[in-house]
Formats: C-alpha cells, structure tokens, sequence
C-alpha cells in the first residue's frame, strides 16, 4: 500500500489515526528475505531517490534489493556497480524497466516509465584534475536524479591555475546555487573557489595520489583546515554525499 492510499482512507475516515500510523510504519521498510530492509519511503521524505551500494555486497544481493526497491520507487540509483553486478540486474531487470549506466561513475539508474522532469536548481561541479572525475560523474548523477541541473567544467585544478578562472566565471554566469570541487593530492582547488564565489562550496577529496598524504588524506586535511569560509567538506571519494548536499541546497534555492 502506497503512502497516498493510506492518507486518502485515512481522510475518508475508514482507517483510524492508530490504524494510519501502523500502515504509515510497515511502509517505511522492505525486507529483502533476510539480508536487507530497505528505507523505501527516503524519497517521500528527503527528496533523495534511494541508493544502492553495491560494492561490499554479493552481486546476487544487490540485484535482490535493486528490484525490491524499484517495485517501491520509480527509480533507483546503484553505486560502485562491478560488471558482475551489471550483468546479475539486467538478467532479472522485469519487463518495462529501463537502465542507464554511467560507466565513469560506475552507476546504474533502474527507472519505470519516462523521468520525470523537475526544475530543482542548477549545481556547478568542478574538478582538480582528469583522475577525479569518476567521483565527479558519481555526484552529477545523483544531481540530476534530484531533479537539478548539473553545469561540469573538468580538469582545471591548481597545477595551471590560470585553467580555474574561467570555469569560476561560467559558473556565475550559469547562476548556479553551489558548486561541489573534487579534488586529490593537496586538495587546494575548493579552498581557491570558496575564497572568490559567495556561494556555498562543497569540497570533495579524492584518492589521487600518491606518497605522504596519499589515498586522499592530505586532500580531506587540506579541505578540512581552509582558510576560505563558505567550504564544508565529505568524505574521501563521496561523490553521492557531495551530490546530494548540493542537490537539497539547490532545491532549497529554487524555492
């Protein structure tokens, strides 16, 4: 029963507020026979479609919770996909589904019918250098599930930083609501941004590079010690945190 039917019996008073609390919870969660329960109600309250982590699990699973899922939503997202994975969700995908992979980002976006089409904001992405943008591709894609344009200049990080100036004014003129920067090695690049825009400046690090520092702990130390205000940071490679920060903000700035 989906959330609409129980407000709507609800109203029509054939269910009682207990009643509508009790169907209101066991709609909350799906179990997948007894590896999963899934948060099928994250879209409704968030405005975030669900997403899956594939890695980590066994291919078998995530084809499992996928399609769960998407009986419940009408897309779902799978992250850090493996071609075992790709291979398991297409041979189960049911009929009428679509599929979209993003290679780059290793996504695959499981939809019923047409996307709907939605005007959630504009978010500018920008990364350091070629190597980072997987993590970038990963957070685009959730942007635009949210409904949210995504303007992407790549490749235009400090080691030629005549490159940024550019893209920075690209981004004023698209009138973006912020901008995630990915960056790896010292991560210097968000810190640069958030000290010449007056928008909020999502830093992402990167495992780029190598070394002291390397696997992206001198990036996310950099990030975290800007000197520049306006920056918040994500984790090391979090793509769909940075996307998904920048989507409710953009969202929020529509409004």
């Amino acid at each position: 029963m989906q959330i609409r039917d129980i407000l709507e019996r609800f109203a029509k008073k054939e269910i009682s507020v207990s009643e509508a609390e009790r169907l209101l919870k066991l709609n909350a969660v799906e179990e997948v026979e007894n590896f999963a329960k899934i948060d099928v109600s994250r879209h409704l309250r968030k405005g975030v479609p669900e997403i899956i982590l594939a890695d980590g699990k066994l291919p078998e699973h995530t084809a499992k919770i996928a399609i769960k899922a998407l009986a419940r939503n009408g897309s779902v997202i799978i992250s850090r996909v493996s071609d075992q994975d790709d291979k398991l969700i297409r041979k189960n995908l049911p009929r009428g589904v679509s599929i979209e992979k993003n290679d780059l980002a290793r996504t695959i976006i499981l939809r019923k019918g047409a996307k709907k089409k939605e005007s959630n904001g504009i978010v500018g992405i920008i990364t350091a250098g070629t190597s980072d943008m997987a993590v970038a591709e990963e957070a685009k894609v959730v942007l635009e599930e949210m409904g949210c344009k995504a303007v992407c200049t790549y490749d235009v990080g400090v080691a030629g930083i005549h490159r940024l100036f550019p893209s920075i004014k690209m981004m004023i003129e698209e009138d973006v609501a912020v901008i995630v920067a990915v960056a790896g090695r010292e991560g210097a690049m968000p810190t640069i941004i958030a000290g010449l825009v007056d928008i909020p400046v999502i830093g992402v690090p990167t495992s780029v590079g190598y070394g002291f520092g390397d696997r992206g702990m001198a990036a996310l130390q950099s990030m975290l010690q800007a000197c520049s205000l306006g920056i918040a940071t994500v984790n090391i490679d979090s793509g769909i945190a940075g996307g998904v920060i920048a989507g409710l903000i953009a969202k929020r700035a529509s409004k």
